[in-house]
């Protein structure tokens, strides 16, 4: 029993319980966690919200560094979409800030520099002819070899070796990135890879990778594909090459999105029925409660799963349409 009440526990700060109301304001508790904010809610705290507040940054007639408490001062409010505007025009101005998911991103980026910096400086320490990896090194070793050797080497081909620092780099990022959004409590729970921005930034790397470095047997599919004359002169085909070439990284980037953002309302969402039953008689609220945390522990394991799987599966398509780009004909590898 003292088990389910640690999880409750590490679970509360992700709860934002609105006193005056008595109840849970679900738009609130969910959005309030999936969505970027101009300040990181820790806990609620009889009615009190506990959070760290963050620095807004704006550029619009100079730059403007300020608290959200202090917006009105420096004549900026939210917007419907929880933005900054000037708050007489309603424009938005360029916004720089160090928000949410800025922090998370740049929590979880230093974390990631370290862990290879340590694996890295173990190698630089020890001879791996004569004796195995430890620590750092013995958990990340294995799963470089893997997905180098096994995803990104029968993948991309021959050349693997120039593109996989990039595809280990968006491979660890991501799995860093999905695995700190499941920690509820500070500094995890950012909602990282869950931000379209962001998997849309990842997607665009990937693009750019596939079609700067890409062969001329590449552009000539593309261009000049191996079909009847009348396909390319009209040109049907051509066009749906190209096409071709933006539907590969939209696909990335919504995969990634879609199952985070998934991921975590639906985490959230089962346990939330812990306090929306707390007025339906401490009977169904307790067979609730423990439904909702055993559920709520079997997601968690899940989103485990998914993290790795959703980074496996970025990682694995990027080096396939990288190997797409470097596909010799079959008359010049015989």
């Amino acid at each position: 029993m003292k088990r389910w009440w640690l999880i409750l526990l590490l679970l509360l700060p992700v709860l934002p319980l609105r006193a005056e109301e008595g109840g849970l304001d679900m738009n609130e508790y969910l959005f309030g966690h999936i969505s970027d904010a101009y300040e990181w809610h820790i806990t609620t705290i009889k009615g009190k919200d506990i959070a760290i507040e963050l620095p807004c940054i704006v550029i619009e007639n100079g730059v403007h560094v300020f608290t959200l408490h202090h917006a009105a001062e420096h004549g900026y409010t939210l917007n419907e979409n929880g933005k900054l505007v000037n708050a007489q025009t309603g424009r938005r101005p360029l916004d720089i800030s160090i928000t949410k998911n800025v922090l998370g991103l740049i929590i979880n980026s230093i974390l990631l520099v370290v862990l290879i910096l340590l694996c890295a400086r173990w190698y630089k320490r020890h001879d791996v002819l004569k004796e195995k990896p430890t620590g750092i090194a013995a958990l990340l070793e294995p799963v470089i070899v893997m997905i180098e050797q096994d995803v990104i080497k029968d993948a991309v081909g021959p050349e693997y070796k120039r593109f996989s620092p990039y595809l280990l780099t968006a491979f660890f990022f991501i799995l860093i990135n999905n695995l700190m959004g499941i920690v509820p409590i500070f500094p995890g729970g950012a909602n990282i890879t869950g931000n379209i921005a962001v998997t849309g930034v990842l997607a665009l790397f990937t693009f750019l990778m596939v079609n700067l470095f890409g062969d001329k047997h590449y552009w000539k599919d593309i261009l000049w594909p191996d079909v009847p004359l009348f396909l390319k002169a009209i040109p049907i085909m051509p066009l749906i090459e190209i096409l071709g070439m933006f539907t590969k990284p939209f696909s990335l980037m919504i995969r990634l999105f879609a199952n985070i953002l998934a991921g975590h309302i639906m985490l959230l969402s089962v346990i939330a029925l812990i306090f929306l039953s707390a007025a339906m008689g401490p009977v169904l609220n307790g067979s609730l409660t423990v439904i909702a945390a055993l559920f709520g522990v079997f997601l968690d394991c899940l989103e485990l799963l998914v993290a790795f799987l959703q980074a496996y599966v970025f990682t694995m398509l990027s080096s396939v349409f990288i190997g797409l780009a470097h596909q010799k004909p079959a008359h010049e590898t015989n």
